[in-house]
């Protein structure tokens, strides 16, 4: 059951319902799998399913008579059908559902007398462990939908969530998606960020990502990829954070402080704050400002999105006020040249 709560937790990571499961035969495992409707789009990739399909390859053989399938949560009635149907000797579940559970919270598929096989039943194992994932995760969703549908200012606009949700079939997954509107420097505005949720270590460094003033956090998506903690960050009037219909509020004062209590928020050991050559000017103005254990680096532009996902963020001159703002401000910065 410890295994099949790994794989609850790699489903969280996921983005998807933490629910894993494993299949045991003769005190081995032969196959595991989690939740993945939404990265599958298959309403029926139930982590038991998967686990099961894994186990009936594993063993070529789809009737898996002297298995043990154990799962996080109490199967539903799809999941209970399917070990039934594949002749399963014994479920294993971990905590109890209420709403859809097959195995006695709703129903009982495997008391029904007239099935031809009999599989047997073992509930609430590791129970409050598995309860605990499935907690924290419902509870990070609902503080996320909360941060979604803040109030927006009458000043500023915000994409529609239509246009947000569209940008999936573009490439961004909304699973990495995430929004703050607590900042004191940003006055009432919401802040978008991605983050790739890699859980950190004791001594872990977080690294984020600042786009330029051509880019949103999106030219970082394939940086998230990688297995340290990462996030990438669209600064006020760009990307998914709320943009001021005019380019007054826009400084690089502005900027450095809004990354600054950004940066707040993520307890770290150490933080590694990297933008484009092109942001030398923000980047300085935050070094100015001596957090403790950030570090400011300056690195080549990201690779050119792709077009559509690009001005995705952008789709009338009033959404563009940030960036024709950050230009302004960056080529006045920039010593001219003698």
């Amino acid at each position: 059951m410890r295994l099949a709560l790994a794989q609850a937790q790699a489903a969280a990571l996921a983005g998807e319902v933490p629910v894993g499961a494993v299949v045991v035969r003769q005190g081995q495992v032969i196959a595991s799998g989690h939740n993945s409707p939404l990265g599958s789009i298959d309403p029926c990739a139930h982590a038991e399913v998967n686990a099961l399909r894994a186990a009936a390859k594993a063993l070529g053989n789809y009737r898996l008579e002297d298995c043990t399938l154990y799962v996080t949560l109490e199967p539903c009635v799809m999941c209970s059908g399917a070990a039934l149907v594949s002749r399963v000797q014994r479920v294993v579940f971990g905590a109890t559902e209420p709403k859809t559970g097959a195995v006695g919270s709703v129903l009982n598929v495997f008391t029904q007398p007239q099935l031809n096989h009999q599989t047997q039943v073992t509930g609430g194992v590791l129970a409050p462990e598995s309860a605990a994932l499935l907690q924290v995760f419902f509870e990070e969703r609902r503080q996320q939908h909360d941060q979604q549908r803040v109030p927006l200012r009458e000043d500023a606009l915000r994409l529609s969530d239509s246009a947000t949700a569209a940008m999936s079939n573009l490439g961004l997954p909304a699973k990495l998606s995430r929004y703050t509107q607590s900042l004191p420097a940003l006055q009432g505005l919401r802040l978008h960020w991605l983050d790739n949720a890699v859980p950190p270590s004791s001594d872990a460094e977080l690294q984020v990502f600042l786009h330029g003033p051509d880019d949103w956090s999106a030219a970082y998506l394939e940086a998230l990829h990688g297995a340290h903690p990462a996030v990438a960050v669209d600064l006020p009037g760009f990307g998914l954070s709320d943009k001021p219909k005019k380019g007054n509020p826009h400084s690089v004062a502005w900027y450095a402080q809004v990354l600054a209590e950004f940066l707040a928020l993520h307890k770290y050991k150490s933080v590694r704050l990297a933008a484009p050559h092109s942001m030398q000017a923000v980047l300085a103005h935050v070094q100015k400002m001596n957090l403790p254990n950030v570090s400011v680096h300056a690195l080549p532009a990201p690779p050119p999105m792709a077009q559509a996902l690009r001005l995705a963020p952008y789709p009338d001159k009033g959404h563009e006020a940030g960036p024709s703002a950050l230009r302004a401000l960056l080529t006045a910065s920039t010593p001219a040249r003698h």
